[in-house]
């Protein structure tokens, strides 16, 4: 992600907005590489803020980071962003195609995009294809999802592939988090809970999407009109 900022962050007084910001670590890292730049992150969970916000004022950046707790569906700002970051986030929006229309209305008018989201690698299996689309988002081929970007007035001016490796590493982490805390805490009351949450993800994917399911992020720019 961050060689991804260096080529979206162009001025030294961007304003960057982040829909679906995580715990805002990434807002936090732009505004330690890019001098004079302020950014807003929205996400519904807010878990972590504390720890990235108190960062920031630790880092003397504490000015320049807003993080809001608030469904990115219905967030508005009465300032456009020099750069919107979208990242995994496009279930909050009901998919791809929503995503890009939330995006164009917190857009500066020379602004760019940067959206990451998931394809297929391959054709998966019905029964995944089904769990991994059980909501409002469905997933195409990574040629095919590119074209509906392109088609609804964007035009990708870089790119990032997940490699395999990185998705392994992200999964790890992200169900080895569930499980230690689990195991630390044996007499909390979610201590169960969680163990059995980290189970049921590491099954669905190494039994399930692992090798099908990709993530591509795209920096975009707005087409311009015909001449």
């Amino acid at each position: 992600m961050e060689h991804l900022l260096r080529r979206a962050v162009r001025g030294t007084h961007d304003h960057l907005l982040d829909l679906g910001c995580g715990d805002g670590t990434w807002l936090l890292r732009a505004l330690q590489a890019h001098d004079g730049t302020t950014a807003v992150g929205v996400d519904i969970s807010g878990a972590g803020f504390d720890h990235v916000l108190g960062e920031a004022a630790r880092l003397g950046l504490a000015d320049r980071l807003e993080l809001r707790r608030q469904d990115v569906a219905g967030y508005r700002s009465d300032r456009k962003a020099d750069l919107v970051l979208s990242v995994g986030a496009a279930y909050a929006f009901g998919g791809l195609l929503p995503t890009l229309t939330a995006a164009r209305e917190h857009l500066a008018d020379d602004g760019m995009l940067l959206l990451g989201d998931c394809f297929w690698e391959r054709e998966p299996d019905p029964a995944v294809r089904a769990e991994m689309e059980n909501g409002p988002q469905t997933y195409a081929d990574l040629p095919t999802t590119v074209a509906q970007v392109v088609a609804d007035g964007w035009t990708p001016v870089y790119g990032y592939i997940s490699t395999i490796a990185e998705w392994d590493e992200y999964e790890w982490c992200w169900t080895g988090t569930l499980a230690r805390w689990g195991l630390d805490n044996p007499g909390h009351p979610d201590s169960d809970r969680a163990l059995r949450m980290s189970a049921d993800h590491r099954a669905g994917w190494l039994g399930g999407y692992r090798g099908f399911l990709g993530f591509v992020v795209l920096l975009l720019r707005r087409t311009p009109p015909p001449a």
